[in-house]
């Protein structure tokens, strides 16, 4: 394989740039300009994507991002996190933060350079840490990076496997944000807006907490001194870069940690203003998790996803915003007791049942289709350094 500098094969390496006044410049619609909050490992993510007017856009002309363009994050904490463009964003520019890296078809694939980006991206960490103040990549250190290619028709081949697995996850994904959606509308339709009791709370009904229906976990273990714990063999959960949970293995024994059950609901107590929840319902009784979790417990466990609903809605969103502590972004935190405070409607039994059954089966396929994430991405990873390499041969593979 011929050893290329990433200039040579693409036909534009730049960033952008923020519109001036900043977020009061922002439309509700028009040209999206995407940020680095949109760009994750492998996925473009829609959260948080902003728009600016023609005029704006205008002014960014140079940094219009066209469809076959892979993305590349060069500052901050998100530093090397890279994705391809979403053709339905379009038209679109970049801010400063993002880099768009465009390249020559006839050289380099575009899903190509984007496997290849995420297998360097140690690489790329430890050159975006070698600057004086904070972590970032420049112009010059992504056109020298050097890159092995085989043919563009070998290129094909190691991309229509690993596009396949992408795309699998990409559908999970999508599917699992639409019923999320759909359970948060739900939630609110029969306990904030009321709409199939006439729009008014029934008789019978009443404002409580959540303290009427969950408990909050406080007695966390340190597995120092407990050694009869062994953390090797308990599933650590952590949030991925969309917010869906991850599982995995770890000896770390340096904090505390709650010990979960299927009955568990949990939130994320650090940065309450990106909403991280999930409810494990897959769980067995051997996972533990940081006392970076809010973890709710519900009295009954017929509760659950009922408590669940009321978690994840945009209103007991919005109140965790409104009630943190610190004074920087990266530090503010949610006391757990606090949340206990959260006014709820109180329905009777069978009417919390009845919208259980409507939302269980959603929570139950989101969890499903997590897990078979977490496989498929195993699969990927285990995948994508040796197809690149070329230790895995693809001769034989038929289009």
């Amino acid at each position: 394989m011929a050893v290329y500098k990433l200039k040579d094969v693409c036909l534009k390496i730049g960033s952008g740039a923020t519109p001036r006044g900043g977020k009061n410049a922002y439309c509700d619609k028009g040209i999206s300009l995407i940020r680095s909050q949109n760009v994750l490992d492998f996925t473009f993510s829609y959260d948080g994507l902003a728009h600016i007017n023609e005029q704006q856009a205008q002014k960014l002309s140079n940094v219009e991002v066209k469809a076959q363009d892979v993305l590349l994050n060069i500052t901050g904490d998100s530093v090397a996190r890279a994705c391809k463009i979403n053709v339905n964003v379009l038209p679109a520019r970049v801010n400063q933060h993002v880099a768009i890296i465009r390249p020559d078809e006839n050289k380099i694939l575009s899903s190509y350079l984007l496997y290849f980006l995420q297998i360097i991206k140690p690489y790329l960490l430890q050159l975006a840490s070698s600057g004086a103040t904070r972590n970032a990549l420049t112009k010059n250190m992504i056109e020298n990076i050097e890159i092995k290619l085989p043919d563009i028709h070998v290129q094909q081949k190691i991309v229509s496997i690993l596009d396949d697995i992408q795309m699998k996850i990409n559908e999970n994904n999508r599917i699992n944000k639409n019923l999320e959606q759909q359970a948060q509308t739900l939630y609110s339709a029969w306990f904030e807006q009321f709409i199939p009791f006439n729009s008014s709370m029934p008789s019978g009904w009443h404002y409580g907490t959540i303290a009427d229906i969950a408990v909050i976990k406080t007695n966390s273990f340190n597995p120092q001194k407990n050694p009869g714990v062994m953390l090797e063999h308990y599933s650590i959960p952590s949030f991925d870069e969309q917010h869906y949970p991850v599982f995995e293995c770890s000896d770390n024994v340096k904090s505390n940690k709650y010990i979960l059950t299927k009955n568990s609901v949990l939130a994320s107590k650090l940065n309450p203003d990106t909403k991280r929840i999930w409810r494990p319902i897959y769980l067995t009784d051997s996972a533990v998790c940081s006392t970076e979790f809010i973890v709710f417990e519900a009295k009954k466990p017929t509760y659950k996803d009922f408590l669940f609903s009321v978690i994840d809605s945009q209103s007991f969103s919005d109140w965790m915003c409104a009630h943190t502590t610190g004074s920087t972004n990266s530090r503010q935190r949610t006391t757990p007791t606090t949340t206990l405070e959260y006014k709820i409607p109180i329905a009777s039994n069978e009417i919390i049942a009845e919208f259980c059954s409507l939302v269980t089966p959603m929570y139950d396929l989101i969890n499903q289709n997590l897990q078979e994430n977490q496989k498929l991405s195993s699969l990927r990873n285990l995948l994508l350094p040796r197809l690149i390499s070329g230790e895995i041969d693809v001769s034989n593979i038929d289009f």
